[in-house]
């Protein structure tokens, strides 16, 4: 079904398609027989599937990536497609309008997406009340969906003030949330890479492990980072999770990179995802599981659009994985196909 619609999408502005696909997929969902339609069509549920990571019962290793979802705004939906757990996000203290349009671009001959959103969303407030509000309303069988909150800064807040960013968000959505992800690799936000420099990204992560722990209570952190990154800066990620104490990591985030890009859109700056990045996500978990001993967790994302990319990922070292472009050129029946293989 999805193959026949997806080329009429593809001759619109992809975010202009990604508001309309959303919002009937809303309307689906609130139409009665819906979400049950949605559920028959797509959930494959199998206890087997179940997976313990970071402390959490995943109940399918297939996790909807950041960027989808950034206001909260389709956590029912997304779990009605089989996701086993949905990160929203990036959420930034204030809301901000992102990028000037267009700032999404698709790149058909290489499988990829170029987007230059920047951080485009409502604001901590309101992503906090969208989530309370799912927890309230969640069916019995939804209630213990993982969901991950991807968390940065605002545009206009200098580096050396960032901290105090993250830890507005942090507060705001510690009780809501089952984990927390730390951006700092996206490319579209000014100087917001320099943060994964090692002194101030330590001091970013140290000072959220201090409040994760004051009430006794504690959330998973992991740090998103770059496919950009040398071996060296690799290097210094795995000290750096292991000397803050941090869960782990997520790997990876959007490259600069155009090497070998055929489509015209190549030209267009921002963060390149998709297919293009399926072979270096799955280096750099392969890098950081074996320079780590697997001393922590890893959730792979970056160029996954079949089962066997997402069997590459956990190969090589990754516990969980999540899906965005994939999911956009490959449709929801992706998550059902991966969850199958993964019982072979």
């Amino acid at each position: 079904m999805y193959r026949l619609i997806k080329p009429i999408f593809f001759k619109f502005d992809p975010e202009k398609v990604h508001y309309f696909v959303t919002r009937n997929l809303r309307r689906l969902n609130h139409f009665p027989g819906g979400a049950a339609l949605s559920r028959a069509l797509w959930v494959f549920d199998d206890k087997r599937l179940e997976k313990e990571v970071l402390g959490l019962k995943f109940k399918n290793p297939v996790g909807l990536a950041a960027g989808f979802d950034k206001n909260a705004e389709m956590i029912a939906e997304m779990a009605n497609l089989g996701f086993g757990f949905i990160e929203v996000g990036t959420v930034t203290p204030l809301p901000q309008p992102g990028n000037p349009k267009p700032r999404m671009f698709r790149l058909p001959q290489d499988g990829a997406l170029i987007n230059r959103m920047g951080f485009n969303n409502l604001g901590v407030e309101v992503v906090a009340q969208n989530i309370a509000d799912y927890r309230k309303n969640a069916l019995e069988s939804q209630k213990g969906l993982i969901i991950g909150g991807n968390i940065g800064k605002n545009k206009i807040t200098p580096n050396e003030e960032a901290v105090n960013d993250y830890v507005i968000c942090f507060d705001r959505l510690f009780d809501l949330v089952d984990y927390f992800v730390v951006n700092v690799s996206s490319p579209n936000t000014p100087g917001l890479r320099e943060l994964q420099e090692k002194e101030p990204l330590l001091h970013l992560l140290n000072t959220l492990q201090q409040r994760n722990h004051k009430n006794g209570i504690s959330r998973p952190i992991l740090l998103k980072i770059a496919p950009d990154l040398t071996n060296e800066q690799l290097d210094d990620i795995v000290e750096i999770i292991l000397e803050s104490g941090i869960a782990g990591v997520i790997a990876t985030n959007t490259t600069v990179s155009r090497e070998g890009l055929q489509s015209k859109n190549k030209i267009e700056t921002g963060g390149l995802s998709g297919k293009p990045l399926t072979a270096r996500s799955t280096e750099v978990i392969a890098y950081l599981a074996k320079k780590s001993a697997g001393k922590f967790p890893i959730i792979g994302v970056g160029g996954i659009h079949s089962p066997k990319d997402a069997m590459e990922k956990l190969e090589a070292g990754a516990a969980l994985i999540q899906l965005y472009t994939g999911f956009i050129y490959e449709g929801p029946g992706l998550i059902k196909r991966i969850n199958k293989k993964l019982l072979k």
